[in-house]
Formats: structure tokens, sequence, C-alpha cells
């Protein structure tokens, strides 16, 4: 596919929502084009949406009309579908359907606590004798995705759900610093499902503030106090929809005499998203100079750095070389500031240095020098599509794009892994269904249920995902599911793998342990294990690995220890889960493992391993993983003691 698509790169260019293809190439050689005096409004087919739950809130219709919903389930209230701002005026009267709604009822506020300090991997899928390395202030990097896709507010701007099951979904999160919603409008404020889906996984989301044309520009210039209000409007609207701040994109040549104001408007929007909004960003694209020429310099230097200085980091144009990185790294050192604050830009649809799956090259020497990325455009992966013939625009989805889709992307997204960190799960319980916030229906206990068996995509059901891409180990499955609208099919049956990269603390020496899966197919000579590895609380070169299997007996060994799940239930007040094995649908298993260390101990990494026949056709999916740690005053025979540090059963690692 690759020398395919490299043609296709060759003779083609990005879909562009409101700008010019002129402008685009002149920004590559950096020479700007005439601006445009008009922003031309986008014109999108509005579908209706359904599925999904709400809450009781007043419809506002175009008439201004209101009406209570008639029904909180279905309620098709216009109010809640996610929309930019278009001018000044818009902005300024804070003139948005929802504007009534308090969105802390249906944003998740940002999950802090859910993942902690970077690592890098030095082979990210390996579950055996894969390091990993602690990022530091001197090594760190970070990532910041801009989802760029077809103009945006496509399917995902409803609240509740399309039915195109298919549509573009991210789920690498763990690799992301900070999330931007991207679109050529003049204020960009994300859909709620990309809100809650980033959340939960702990990734803070900025808008855009873009200005293309000269009269929104001498508008929120014009003078001091039409500033200030930009910045109070703006900042209003992370605190009315709970996002945490703004990418900054002034493309438009500025007069000399309005550069003073310009800084001013940066300065005095990034201190107020920092003072106001819960941990609040603000991000400068490199565009305008210091003597307010349109000409983006690839680069950080004198001509852009006081932009670099009044926000949290600039992130640079892509069509950068080796020599802007040189440069950068120079700059970087005069304003005695870390070169993370410094994102260098790769184009994924290849313009300016390679992109698509050859994107690993740009990456490697971003990481090289030491400077953090920024991804414009990931949705090349689902986009592109089109050029094999598949149909992405299909109302209701298609089986074939979204397998196309999600196995193109996990490919992607693979190459250029070892070029980012990752960060790990720290706060228990843990609990993931492995649901993408899509699926061709909905599931409860591994049962279809009624009335709920039309496709849907809601963003805000997204669960926890794996910390590293899946690849060639595992696949979404959509055919069936434990819970929500997709399981894992586990594909790599040869040696384990690694799911999720974690930091679980267990003060008290004691983990709770289950998982759902289904065999699929004669069971005999197959072998279905969880793993998971731990180390001492307080020092990583030593380990211990748990096979969570169903063995004869647990087999408390040094460095290995093959475990047997319980063979009654336990107490239904242990689980943060309230399930019972009886209730499951035909199929699907569930095993329950707790184990008491003789000293505190640290989870460091979950993983599978699945054996069977190389002739065999058994299918193994894994449809919920759910970790916790208790105290086990009351509960002592029921446990699995590992005397790991007494007895010295702990591997020690070499580097």
């Amino acid at each position: 596919m690759d020398s395919s698509e490299a043609k296709e790169l060759a003779s083609s260019s990005k879909v562009m929502e409101n700008h010019e293809k002129e402008s685009e190439n002149d920004k590559i050689t950096g020479i700007p084009t005439e601006e445009e005096e008009k922003v031309i409004p986008l014109k999108k087919k509005m579908t209706e949406e359904g599925g999904g739950e709400i809450k009781e809130v007043a419809c506002e219709k175009e008439t201004v009309q209101r009406e209570k919903c008639q029904d909180k389930n279905t309620c098709r209230c216009s109010q809640l579908e996610a929309e930019p701002i278009k001018d000044n005026r818009q902005l300024l009267e804070f003139r948005v359907r929802s504007r009534d709604i308090d969105w802390r009822r249906y944003v998740l506020p940002l999950d802090t606590s859910v993942r902690t300090t970077p690592v890098y991997l030095d082979r990210q899928a390996d579950f055996v004798g894969s390091p990993r390395r602690q990022v530091t202030e001197d090594n760190r990097r970070e990532l910041l995705v801009c989802h760029d896709m077809m103009g945006n507010y496509l399917e995902d701007r409803h609240f509740h759900s399309s039915q195109k099951y298919d549509d573009y979904r991210f789920v690498h999160w763990s690799a992301v610093d900070y999330f931007c919603y991207f679109s050529h409008d003049y204020v960009t404020i994300p859909p709620c499902g990309w809100l809650n889906a980033a959340h939960r996984h702990g990734v803070p989301v900025v808008g855009t503030f873009i200005v293309e044309a000269t009269a929104r520009l001498d508008e929120f210039l014009a003078t001091e106090e039409s500033v200030e209000s930009t910045v109070e409007a703006l900042t209003r609207l992370c605190e009315h929809f709970g996002f945490e701040g703004w990418l900054v994109n002034v493309e438009v040549t500025v007069p000399r005499t309005k550069m003073p104001s310009l800084y001013r408007f940066v300065r005095q929007l990034t201190a107020a998203t920092e003072s106001r909004v819960p941990h609040g960003r603000v991000f400068w694209y490199d565009s305008v100079t210091d003597d307010g020429q349109l000409r983006w310099q690839n680069e950080l230097n004198s001509r852009n750095a006081e932009f670099f200085r009044h926000s949290h980091g600039t992130l640079i144009n892509y069509a950068w070389d080796e020599g802007h990185l040189e440069r950068s790294a120079q700059q970087v050192r005069r304003e005695q500031s870390p070169r993370h604050r410094v994102f260098m830009g790769l184009d994924v649809f290849g313009r300016s240095r390679k992109g698509g799956f050859h994107s690993r090259e740009t990456m490697e020497l971003i990481a090289k020098n030491g400077f953090s990325a920024g991804i414009f455009a990931p949705g090349w992966t689902f986009e592109t599509l089109n050029r094999f013939g598949y149909n992405i625009k299909n109302p209701r989805g298609d089986d074939q794009v979204n397998a196309s889709f999600l196995a193109r992307n996990e490919a992607w997204w693979t190459r250029i892994w070892p070029t980012l960190a990752t960060h790990p799960y720290t706060s228990l319980p843990f609990f993931t269904d492995f649901c993408v916030g899509s699926g061709r229906a909905k599931f409860e206990r591994g049962w279809r249920l009624s009335g709920e068996d039309s496709p849907f995509f809601n963003l805000s059901r997204q669960s926890l995902q794996p910390s590293v891409p899946l690849d060639r180990n595992a696949m979404h499955h959509f055919d069936e599911a434990y819970s929500g609208g997709c399981s894992l099919l586990v594909t790599n049956y040869e040696r384990a793998f690694r799911l999720f990269v974690t930091d679980f603390e267990l003060t008290r020496g004691v983990l709770l342990l289950r998982y759902i899966f289904k065999i699929d197919g004669d069971a005999v000579a197959t072998m279905f294990d969880l793993l998971v590895r731990v180390t001492p609380l307080r020092r990583n070169d030593q380990d211990l690995h748990l096979f969570c299997g169903d063995y004869e007996g647990s087999i408390v060994a040094p460095q290995r220890c093959y475990l047997s799940p319980l063979e009654s239930d336990l107490p239904s007040g242990l689980f943060r889960l309230h399930q019972d094995s009886g209730s499951l649908a035909a199929g699907w298993q569930m095993r329950d493992y707790l184990v008491k260390f003789d000293g505190p101990v640290r989870v460091q990494d979950i993983g599978v391993k699945w054996q069977r026949p190389a002739e065999s056709s058994t299918e193994a999916k894994l449809g919920v993983v759910y970790v916790d740690g208790l105290s086990l005053e009351d509960l002592r025979g029921t446990w699995t003691d590992i005397p790991v540090y007494s007895k010295h059963m702990w591997n020690e690692q070499r580097a």
C-alpha cells in the first residue's frame, strides 16, 4: 500500500475548508497571498441524532420558542449540537445555542489522576524484556494532536449519537499531551464527545481561534477594550463548555501599529486562561512575524519569539528542514526555555515533509533534536480511504470501512510510537470494556440489548483504551461485545504482548483482578492468560510475572507465578462492579484473582497471552479488564499468598 499511497500523495492535496489551495502552497514557501476579506461559512448537511442518554433540558428552536424535552432518551435538541462561532458579534454577545445549558452535566472534568508521568518504551508491544525509561525535564518531549479533518463538525458534532459507527475515532490517548479540535471557522469549540473521550484519558483539549480575514483582525485589535473583550469572551467559552484553552492562529498580515495589540492579546489570553480555566493552555501557531508580515518561519527565531514568551508553547509550521531545527535549538537556548515548549509540525498528508506511512522519518528527526511534535490531521488514516474505493460517507457506516480504518490507523501509530512517550495508567479502580465510542449494536453482559441494535457513534461512550497500538496483536471486534460496542479480538497466539502500561501502587500488597473473555470454537489445547508484571514499590530493577489463567491449582514460584481463578464469588462489596458470573451471556467467562504479597508492590504492565494450535481457527475475545487494590482483614484464606520479599522471588532485570 505504501507505494500506491506515495503516488497518490504526489498528485493529491488535502481538502481544505474555507481556505484557498493557493494560500496553502504559499504557506509552504513562506510567501503569503492576498488575504480574503470574508470567511465563507461551512455548508453542512444536517442529520438527525438519536440514542444515548440525555438529561432533561429546554430545547431552543431557531424561532427562539422553547419547549421541554418530551423524552430525555430521544431528545434531538439542537442546543446540544456542537457549533463554531463565525464572527465577532456572535463571539462577544455569547450567541451560542447552548448558552443556557450547564455543560458540567454533560462534559466530564479533566481527570488528572488517571495517568502519571510518561515513560519511553524500547519495544512498545512486547510484554517480556521491554524496559521503560522515565521521562525527565532533560529528555521530555510532548505531543500535540491537531484534529483537522474535512472541515470537522461532522458526525462528531452530535451530543448523542449518529448511526455512522465507522467514522473517525481517536484511541491512542496515552501518547497525547494536548488535543486540538481544528476547523477554519473563526472560533472552533470542541464537541463534547471529544471532550469526554480526552478528559477520561487525562488529556487537555484546546479549541482554535483562527483569523483568516482582515476584517476579523481589525475588529478584535481595534482598541484595548476590544482586545480585553475578546479575551473575556474566549475565556468564557472555555469555562462554559469545559475545555482547556486555545490554539491561536493569525493568518493575515497585521499592520505594524497593531502588533503591540496582538502581543497584548496573546499575553492577556494566556494569563486569563491560566488563572480561570483549570489546567488552561494557550499555544501560538507559527504565522506572523514581529513586523506583522504573514511569513511562516518554520522555526523558532527572533522574528516570532515574542509570541513564544507570552504563550505556553509554539506550534511550528510543517515546512521545516534540519537547518530550521538547529536554529530553533539556538533560539530556545537564548530564551532559556526547555525545548519541549516548541512543537515541530508534521502534516500527515505529507506537505513539505514525509507523511503518511513514512511519517516516522519526520518524527525521528523531531525526537532526535529533543523537540515536541505537533501532528496535523491524523484523520488521514480515515479520510484517504476513498482513494482505494471505500465509501467513507455512508450515513449508517460500513463494515469494510470500519475494519480498514482501524487496521490502517493501528499500523500508522505503530510506526511512529517509538518516537513518543507513553503515559501509564495510575488510578484505581481501573476498568475498561474496550468500547471505542461506536458499535453496530449495544451490548450488556454479552447480551445484545433489545431495541438497541442500531449502529451508534458517540465518543462520550469511549472507554479507557490500550496504552500502545494493537497492530497485529489484537483488533477491536464489532460482531459481539461484553459491554459497549466492541470487544478485543486477540490475533496474536504465539507470544505475550502488552495491553496496558500501568503504575498502580498497591500499598497494602493486595491485588484484585477480574477479566471477562470468550472462546469461540474448540477450546482443546488452548490457554488464555492475562499477564501482570509487578515490581517492588520503590525500585524498578526487579520484577515478577503473574500468569492469570486456569491451572490445576496456583503455582507460586520465583520470577513467574501461575494462578488459577477463585472457585467461588467474592463478596459483592469488594467490587465497585456489581456483576456475577450467573448473569453472563452464553460463552462469556469471568475470572477473579485475589493476591496478597508480603509487602507493597507496583503493577507496571498488563498483557495477554493466548495460545492455540497452529491449525486451529478458535478465537479469543477479551471483554473487560478490572483492577483494584483492597484491604483484606475479613477475608483470610480466600486469597493466594505470594511471599515475594521473604522468599526472594524477584527476577533481577539486567540493563
